[in-house]
């Protein structure tokens, strides 16, 4: 762990834990780049507010501040292939600015175009700026250019209008001031796409299974149709909070098979039962952050109620008097996956063994005074085990926030950054994928016939090789 900054007032220190074999990138021109380096390069001195000058503060700085660039929007509803996790989900694609037809809910202006789904599901609400492709226009994405797209996963009961992905977004799609041969759909440098999980961001759920924590199978869908539809795309994913959890379980998952080049993982909560109870350790985090995601998960259940309510083991009149998120989870999340109590589906949800799969570059991003994302459940000691993954860790920022004296988000400075450098620099074909920790403990340490294998989950479907 290398300490970088000197601290004066708003300033954060920023620490980086990685390997000490770290993954050596081979460059497009030139020679040979250690990971971390690039990293620690890409990543400015983080100057955050002053004035928010705890993790308290910042976090609770996200429910006042909504100030974010313009992000527009076309949906798609997806049918789901994964015969055990059946319904539809949506994914939002990133688009250049379309005529505008008014005023949205967030005072931003509302676009032209379809508001009522083609595929006949439909939806609770459209959020702001965002519409329907035709049929027509989605039948015609398919394309052979090389631009890269990002795939990006929300938070916990979010969706694709959160003002932190925003910040990430549009400077990726932004336009350029010369002309482009590959304009695509968001006439900018990149394309970007959000996957909702279901029922969120105005979704409507379609059988009475909701998302958990570790249900990978929608993201991995979109990455295989994203590798079809577009062949020659290089592919990179970013997860920010739930979403940052879901991903980094679809990485480990997918392992050398994975489809993406690189990814980003922002404010993880990593080990869930560990930022559980750290929650409940203190007033602020049970009262105030448990149960308003409590709260947000509950009006999640009210949406959708009349499809989730066709799991007859569960209780409407119990759920609607749940307080708190570890309640909820307690009483949706098992009675819908089969765990037995809300701690075992923690474990069993966790992405920190998964980081030990992980063989594409992965950046990591967290504050270590996050009251969500707890410190303590940051698995530092297995990022040193593996050279695939770097943690850059600020002193200050919450969760999701990094609010700056200017209003701005520092946390899309080092991702942007990262996706701009490794796009432009790096060559992903020369990458042996192969290189990974040791199977049976430390290299060069005693030989045991015993393998740990990272993946091995509790919940499976009996009789199924593959237990995601």
């Amino acid at each position: 762990m290398t300490s970088l900054l000197t601290w004066t007032p708003g300033q954060s220190t920023t620490t980086f834990t990685h390997s000490s074999e770290p993954l050596v990138l081979p460059q497009k021109s030139g020679p040979k780049r250690a990971f971390p380096e690039l990293c620690k390069d890409i990543t400015p001195s983080c100057h955050l507010n002053p004035l928010l000058f705890n993790g308290h503060l910042q976090t609770m700085w996200t429910a006042v501040n909504k100030a974010a660039p313009a992000v527009h929007y076309k949906r798609r509803v997806f049918a789901s292939e994964e015969s055990n996790f059946k319904g539809h989900f949506t994914v939002d694609f990133a688009v250049a600015a379309p005529p505008r037809s008014g005023t949205a809910e967030d005072d931003g202006p509302e676009d032209q175009g379809l508001r009522e789904d083609p595929m006949g599901v439909g939806h609770t609400r459209l959020p702001p700026r965002t519409t329907y492709f035709t049929d027509k226009e989605f039948e015609h994405l398919s394309s052979e250019d090389t631009k890269p797209l990002l795939i990006t996963l929300h938070g916990l009961s979010g969706g694709s209008y959160e003002v932190y992905l925003r910040h990430v977004i549009e400077p990726l799609i932004r336009a350029s001031t010369g002309e482009s041969s590959e304009q695509g759909l968001s006439g900018g440098e990149w394309e970007a796409l959000v996957v909702n999980s279901r029922g969120c961001a105005g979704s409507k759920i379609t059988s009475s299974i909701l998302y958990n924590a570790r249900a990978t199978w929608d993201v991995r869908q979109v990455v295989k149709w994203a590798r079809q539809t577009w062949p020659n795309r290089p592919l990179y994913g970013i997860g920010y909070s739930l979403g940052a959890n879901i991903l980094t379980n679809y990485l480990g998952e997918e392992g050398e098979n994975c489809l993406l080049d690189a990814a980003v993982i922002v404010s993880n909560p990593w080990k869930l039962e560990v930022s559980n109870l750290a929650l409940k350790r203190t007033w602020l985090g049970s009262e105030v952050y448990s149960k308003t995601m409590g709260n947000n998960m509950r009006n999640l259940f009210e949406t959708h109620k009349e499809e989730i309510l066709k799991n007859k083991s569960l209780s409407e009149e119990k759920i609607l008097q749940l307080k708190y998120l570890y309640e909820f989870d307690r009483a949706v999340q098992c009675a819908t996956w089969g765990y037995p109590t809300e701690t075992a589906y923690y474990r069993d949800a966790s992405s920190t063994d998964s980081v030990l799969s992980i063989r594409i570059p992965t950046f990591c991003l967290h504050a270590r005074d996050d009251p969500i994302a707890s410190d303590e459940a940051v698995p530092y000691e297995e990022i040193q085990q593996t050279p695939w993954v770097v943690m850059c860790a600020t002193a200050g920022g919450g969760h999701l926030a990094w609010y700056e004296l200017s209003g701005g988000r520092w946390h899309a400075k080092p991702i942007v950054q990262f996706l701009k450098q490794m796009q432009a620099d790096v060559d992903f074909s020369k990458i042996d994928r192969k290189v990974g920790i040791a199977a049976k403990g430390p290299q060069g340490g005693h030989q045991t016939p015993f393998a740990f294998d990272p993946m091995r989950r509790k919940a499976h479907v009996p009789g199924s090789e593959a237990q995601h």
